[in-house]
Order: structure tokens, then sequence, then C-alpha cells
């Protein structure tokens, strides 16, 4: 894996906004040429206006992860253009809050397509790309949730601990392989980017806030990094080919917490929501 990104041709999803815009804005300060999509055609436009700001080569794809054929047809297209590809960022993701027994099968398979197969989908479509080049590296976008789990997350953290599960193995496969290619997979904490604002909350643990309430309590508390610091930690893990890539001091955290309490930290889940519903029972009656 090279020390610097100059004339590599990177791949990234989500790109229209968060920490995929940062990631591609990043690339193309570096030297490397991008190629990038979103499902959002205005956003994705704005970042490559960005992009081509340095100087660089970029082209752009209004895509679907969820959609396999969309995936195929933007790595082939990607190739064709630019002769190879080095990095593909599969970013992209979204969030639904909502328990198991009030859960849809509609609003599961939203979160699963493009959580999920939106990884895979764009992990298998560049595969055989990447190994054609000189060097190649995957990243795949998991989250603090595919870490540990959380009430009225079931569908988030399913999503997320598969992409987890697929790319430690995967990685695994290529180093027994010898292959060129390898595989980090993130774990973003709090980030202050647009997927809590887009997220579907169903259902709420805890103090009954309105939807539009418990979005901003995540956005002011506990959304503490910004996508231009994830994207260079990202980016730096990646050139020091590190099989997990933790963003944030809240990543950290509870990485150690999981390792050190792996079922008793459902404990102190439980117990830290009632507190906090406590507080803001008391803050509510105060007013």
């Amino acid at each position: 894996m090279p020390t610097s990104l100059k004339s590599a041709v990177v791949a990234i999803t989500g790109a229209g906004s968060g920490i995929g815009r940062a990631l591609a804005i990043q690339c193309a300060r570096e030297g490397a040429i991008v190629a990038i999509s979103d499902i959002s055609e205005k956003p994705l436009q704005e970042t490559a206006e960005l992009c081509r700001a340095y100087g660089r080569d970029v082209s752009c794809k209004i895509v679907d992860v969820s959609k396999r054929d969309e995936i195929y047809n933007w790595a082939d297209q990607t190739v064709e253009r630019f002769g190879r590809v080095n990095v593909i960022i599969n970013n992209a993701g979204v969030n639904l809050n909502v328990c198991v027994a009030s859960m849809t099968d509609c609003d599961f398979e939203w979160q699963m397509d493009i959580n999920f197969w939106g990884v895979t989908h764009g992990t298998r479509a560049f595969l055989p790309h990447l190994k054609k080049a000189e060097w190649g590296h995957i990243v795949n976008v998991s989250s603090l949730f595919g870490l540990i789990s959380m009430p009225n997350q079931s569908a988030y953290n399913a999503s997320k601990f598969a992409v987890r599960g697929f790319s430690e193995s995967l990685r695994m496969e290529l180093m027994l392989e010898g292959c060129s290619v390898s595989v980090s997979c993130v774990h973003p904490g709090g980030i202050k980017t647009n997927i809590v604002n887009s997220s579907r909350i169903l259902e709420q643990v805890g103090p009954q806030l309105s939807e539009e309430q418990q979005k901003n309590e995540f956005n002011k508390k506990l959304a503490k990094t910004t996508p231009e610091k994830a994207a260079q930690i990202i980016l730096t893990g990646m050139k020091k080919n590190k099989s997990r890539i933790l963003v944030g001091t809240d990543a950290k955290v509870i990485d150690l917490v999981q390792r050190f309490l792996p079922t008793k930290y459902q404990v102190m889940v439980i117990k830290a929501l009632e507190l906090y519903g406590h507080q803001m029972r008391k803050a509510q009656y105060r007013a």
C-alpha cells in the first residue's frame, strides 16, 4: 500500500455529503483521481466541483447502492474511463430507529439493502478491477454500532455488524490468496453528518422527544467529530493497512468497553438510558 494517493483512482459512494464528501475532497487534495457516486444529483455535483478545484480529474455518477446492476455498471464505467481503480470506499448508509416488534419488513429491507447489500455490491463489483491494478484497497464503513448493540437499533446494528463480519472475513481471504488487495473496516463514532437528519425515527427509547428534538440532541451532544477529521483518520488508517479503523474518542472508548465488558455493557446501556430519561422528565417538569 503506497503512502501517497497521488495518481491513485479512488471510488467513493455516498459522496454527496458528510464523510463521503470530505473523503473525496481530501483524496483530490492529495492528488488522487476521484470517481464519486451518490443517490442525489445536486450535492454530488457540488462535491465534484470542490474536488475539481484541486485540478484533479473527477467523474460522478448517480448510483443507488441498493441496486446491484447500478453499482456494477458504475465500477465498469470507472475502469473504462480511467483505465484502473485502486480504492473503493463503501461509505453510503442510512439509519432506522425502531424496535423489533414494530418494525415492518419494508423498513428492515430498506436498512439492509443500503447498509449491507450496498457494501457487498460495491466490494464485489470493484474487487476484480482492484486485483488487476498494481495495488488495491477496500474500505467499508461500519459504525460504532458495529461494535456494540443498542435498543431500537436492531436493524442498524444488524447491518453494521454484518459489514464488520463481511470485511474481516474478506481481508483474511485476500491474505491467504497472497493478493495485493487489502480491506479496512471503519467504525465512526458521532460524526457531524447528514445521516441522522435523513434517518427514519419510527420509535424511541427513554424520554418522549419529537423526531426533530431527538436529531438535535444527537447532533448537539454526541456528534463530536467533523467529517474532515474523520476523513483524515480513515485515509491514514487505510495507508497503514489497518484492519479496524476507529474514528473518534467515543469509538475508541466503546471498543475498549466491548472488549472488557462484552455482555455487561448491555446493563450499563439500560441504566444510562433510564437515568437520561429521568433527567429529561425532571427538566420538562421544571419547565
